[in-house]
C-alpha cells in the first residue's frame, strides 16, 4: 500500500500533466497557484509523519536485539542451572562437567546465532527504510525543481512582455507631446513665410 506522500507526488505530477500549455509554447504551462500550493502544503504536513513512521521501524532494532539478548541469557542460565545439578552428583562429576560444557557451548552458539540474525534483520529494515525515504525525497526534489523552473520562466516572460508594453506606451505618449524646441521651429518657419508671430 502506497503512502500518502507517494499519493501526493502522483497527484502533483497528474496536476502538472493536466495543466493547460501556455499560448504558443510546448514547454511551458499555466498553473493555478492555489491548487499547487494546497498540494505542496499537504505534502509538507505529511512528510514529518512518514519520517516518524520509518524512525519507529528503525527503533524496533533495539527491541529485536533486546529480545535476542533475553533469550540468550535464558539459555545460558538454564545451561548453568543444569550444569550445577549435574556437578552436584559426586559420583558422575566428570561426566557432568563434560556435559555441562557441551550444553554451555551449544547455548552460547545459539545465543550468538540469535543475536547475529536479529542484528542482520534490524540492519536490513533500517537500510530499506532509509533508501525508501531517500528515493521519495529525491523524487519530490525533482518535482519541486521542475515546478520552480517553470514558475521562474513564466515570471521572466511576464516581465519581458510588460517592459515591451511600457516601451510602446512611452513611445505613444511622446508622439502626443512633441518637444518644445520642435514647436518653436514650427512657429519660426511660419514667421519666415510671412505669417504673423505673436510674442
Amino acid at each position: 500500500m502506497s503512502s500518502r506522500i507517494e499519493q501526493l507526488i502522483d497527484e502533483i505530477e497528474e496536476y502538472i500533466e493536466n495543466c493547460k500549455p501556455k499560448f504558443m509554447s510546448n514547454t511551458e504551462i499555466i498553473v493555478n497557484k492555489e491548487e499547487i500550493d494546497e498540494l505542496l502544503r499537504e505534502l509538507r504536513m505529511k512528510t514529518p509523519d512518514e519520517i516518524k513512521r520509518y524512525q519507529k521501524i528503525i527503533s524496533n532494532k533495539e527491541a529485536i536485539l533486546q529480545d535476542a539478548r533475553d533469550k540468550a541469557d535464558a539459555l545460558i542460565e538454564e545451561a548453568t542451572v543444569h550444569t550445577n545439578e549435574l556437578i552436584s552428583e559426586h559420583e558422575i562429576m566428570r561426566q557432568a562437567y563434560d556435559q555441562a560444557n557441551e550444553v554451555v557451548t551449544m547455548a552460547t552458539a545459539q545465543a550468538q546465532e540469535i543475536l547475529d540474525n536479529a542484528t542482520n534483520e534490524a540492519n536490513a529494515v533500517r537500510t530499506a527504510a532509509m533508501q525508501y525515504m531517500d528515493d521519495m525525497l529525491e523524487h519530490l526534489e525533482k518535482v519541486i525543481d521542475a515546478t520552480t523552473r517553470s514558475a521562474n520562466s513564466n515570471y521572466e516572460n511576464l516581465i519581458s512582455s510588460m517592459n515591451q508594453y511600457r516601451d510602446i506606451i512611452v513611445s505613444n505618449r511622446q508622439e502626443l507631446h512633441p518637444a518644445e524646441e520642435d514647436l518653436e521651429t514650427v512657429i519660426l518657419d511660419d514667421a519666415e513665410d510671412g505669417d504673423d508671430v505673436i510674442s
